[in-house]
């Protein structure tokens, strides 16, 4: 089973993890809820946060990619992924920030009937940014969204609507960088020059995405799997493409 927690707050990664697997962690932080225009207009497509952090069973690691912010309580029960869409983990085992083993992630479906294909991990079909593709080698897990898939030994995975981890006070971040709010909804209303220089003080910052959720792909395995042909430091991160 996994150990992931709808209400935990997971602050080790977000957006670019650099995980040394025998020791530190290194952490790269950003986050992207809504955050432009575009990212307003498809929601879907939009990741808000990327995770990766040890598991509570020695030898294995946790990776979570999150998309589609404010999704609410009311949504969630019926809410899926894209199927347009292209979900990817990217794992840089070599240490020269170019991906070494992928996952891919594909929907079929809508709704809570939603179905999931996981690749991975294997030798990306396409490395970089652009002009990506889905690999022709076999799903090595499909199932039911919603629903733990896997073995406890090998690969697992969830993919689902899950409470946002995240923790930003939101409308301050858009009072101090107002070129980032979004074009629509109360976000929108702010005043379009910066009216503050610094964030509200920790004792009085407003968790904006708290009651939100968000749908994440949850994947836990063993690090050696990751590690395999590589180093122990592992640089990770994620993308959505078309």
């Amino acid at each position: 089973m996994f150990t992931f927690s709808t209400r935990r707050r997971f602050v080790l990664a977000s957006g670019l993890a650099g995980l040394a697997v025998a020791g530190a962690i290194s952490v790269a932080i950003a986050s992207d809820h809504q955050d432009s225009p575009d990212a307003e207009l498809n929601p879907a497509q939009d990741m808000t946060d990327f995770y990766a952090f040890p598991a509570a069973t020695p030898g294995r690691i946790a990776l979570v990619l999150n998309s589609r912010a404010f999704l609410t309580p009311a949504q969630s029960p019926t809410a899926s992924f894209d199927r347009n869409l292209l979900y990817q983990i990217k794992v840089d085992n070599t240490g020269d920030a170019i991906e070494d083993k992928v996952f891919q992630i594909v929907f079929t479906g809508t709704g809570a009937d939603q179905q999931v294909e996981v690749r991975g991990p294997i030798t990306p079909p396409v490395r970089g940014a652009m002009n990506n593709e889905v690999s022709t080698a076999a799903p090595a897990i499909t199932g039911r969204i919603n629903t733990n898939l896997g073995t406890a030994a090998g690969l697992q995975v969830f993919a689902g609507p899950r409470d946002d981890p995240f923790f930003i006070d939101l409308e301050q971040f858009f009072r101090v960088i107002p070129d980032r709010k979004p074009a629509t909804g109360p976000l929108s209303q702010l005043p379009s020059t910066p009216t503050a220089s610094a964030f509200r003080p920790a004792g009085q910052a407003q968790n904006y995405v708290a009651g939100f959720n968000v749908m994440s792909i949850v994947i836990e395995l063993p690090i050696a799997d990751l590690t395999a042909g590589g180093t122990s430091k592992l640089g990770l991160w994620g993308t959505i493409s078309r």
